[in-house]
């Protein structure tokens, strides 16, 4: 009986010394019998310190903070519980109740885990979560800092070759001509071109050409002497093209230019100066040209109403800038851009509707940027929630692909409408556009083919108001 009580000893000892937890033995009230060697490890007290003492003194004395084995001999089952030793740390103590033939509570083992450096680990875990979370967001910034570029989106391959050539040429001094249909963003590019040159710190000057008269180019162009025509300025004044010295001439619409001019502008670009009206000096003038136009010049040149010596002085670098129906991987991101500029300056804080964004996506945007700002503008100023919708948002002004009829009064209606709300909506956008368009509801009645008192009635049903225009 001996020799099997002293084996059962020396397994138990052996299982206390191999085992990484604490384990303490206790008798029924609560007297320590045996512990492991681990226990100044993890309680900072040695083993040999506590056995023979109650856990009601080593809980008063707070090496057990609080005492499992007490827990255990109050509840009669097991009981798991957080201890803190005297060090602060963090101490999962899980107690076990053993009861003899009787029912009787014989023995509480306990098993105690440090948890501190778990605990650290899982801050640590978390502390380099939060981290990686704050580099996506900064990546991500970065991203659309490299994607948004002197206010233009550069996102889709062709846009991507278009900036890589602009930005090339950018630093030379040779004439470019952009080319592209209206609204793309020409003048933007204009800018970027002057703005990443040598250039940059002297002056930009943008001239439209189609909106000066055809009677006062020459004065705005070349500038004039004094006394050079009846209201001339007492002082002269200088021209466009001399206003541009040292800095970059740019001639949007150049396809407007009347014939007399391109003359005139081909030999200030051979000789590099210029003579203003009225006078007789020449004056050494250094710019860099750049032009922009919507149509197609080569065919100007064969009809005569361009010269064709101006064009190949003109035409040294043409860059097409695409359409933004053929660069539709940039609608997102200009919808942020605008909705971000706009929401700023008119102190809102308006957003898209996922299905808003799938049909701004999806439509062929025929002004292409400008028309996009507008449009977001528009919605910005008038959309009545602050989540922009398919719905009354778009009720009228704007047709997708999925909108089988297109024409110049196009009509995009939720699909979810019933028939009758659907024609409702139809008739709502048609006396809005004669409410603008005509002084009187007798006008818009006779636009509309209806009755006056007809109108009247539908005017007030949606609350539009006759004198709109």
């Amino acid at each position: 009986m001996s020799e099997h009580y002293e084996s059962l000893m020396m397994e138990m000892e052996a299982i206390l010394d191999a085992s990484n937890d604490n384990i303490v033995i206790a008798d029924s009230d609560g007297i320590i019998l045996k512990a492991s060697k681990n226990c100044k490890e993890i309680y900072g007290y040695d083993s040999n310190s506590i056995i023979g003492k109650s856990a009601y003194e080593l809980e008063k004395q707070q090496v057990f903070s609080p005492s499992v084995t007490l827990a255990v001999i109050k509840k009669k089952k097991k009981v798991q519980l957080m201890q803190r030793n005297k060090d602060g740390g963090l101490i999962m103590a899980t107690g076990i109740p053993i009861f003899n033939k009787k029912g009787i509570l014989y023995r509480i083992v306990s098993f105690s885990h440090d948890l501190t450096e778990l605990k650290r680990l899982k801050e640590d875990y978390e502390h380099l979560q939060q981290q990686l979370k704050q580099y996506e967001v900064e990546i991500q910034q970065l991203k659309e800092k490299e994607i948004i570029r002197n206010g233009m989106v550069i996102k889709s391959k062709n846009m991507q070759h278009v900036w890589e050539l602009t930005e090339r040429v950018a630093a030379s001094d040779a004439n470019v001509v952009l080319l592209g249909e209206s609204g793309v963003g020409k003048t933007v590019f204009a800018r970027a071109l002057h703005q990443n040159s040598e250039r940059k710190a002297c002056p930009f000057i943008e001239v439209n050409c189609g909106a000066i008269p055809s009677s006062l180019f020459e004065s705005e162009m070349f500038g004039y002497e004094s006394g050079a025509f009846t209201g001339a300025n007492h002082r002269g004044r200088k021209g466009l093209i001399e206003q541009a010295d040292k800095g970059t001439l740019f001639l949007d619409e150049v396809g407007e230019l009347p014939l007399d001019i391109q003359t005139k502008l081909l030999k200030v670009l051979q000789e590099k100066q210029i003579t203003r009206l009225g006078g007789g000096k020449t004056k050494k003038i250094d710019f860099r040209l750049v032009v922009a136009t919507n149509q197609d010049l080569k065919a100007k040149v064969k009809n005569g109403t361009f010269r064709e010596d101006l064009f190949y002085r003109l035409y040294v670098i043409p860059i097409t800038i695409p359409p933004l129906r053929e660069r539709k991987e940039d609608i997102y991101s200009l919808l942020k851009m605008f909705l971000d500029r706009f929401n700023e300056q008119y102190y809102v804080q308006k957003s898209f509707n996922p299905k808003a964004i799938d049909y701004l996506s999806g439509y062929d945007w025929p002004g292409n940027v400008r028309e996009l700002e507008n449009f977001v503008e528009r919605l910005v100023v008038t959309s009545p929630t602050d989540i922009i919708h398919v719905n009354e948002d778009f009720s009228y002004g704007i047709h997708t692909s999925e909108t089988p009829v297109q024409h110049k009064n196009s009509i995009y209606l939720n699909q979810d409408l019933t028939l009758k709300e659907a024609l409702a909506e139809v008739e709502k956008h048609f006396l809005l556009k004669a409410a603008k368009e005509n002084k009187t509801t007798y006008d818009i009645a006779k636009e509309l083919e209806m009755s006056q008192a007809t109108v009247v009635r539908r005017l007030h049903k949606y609350q539009i108001n006759s004198k709109m225009n």
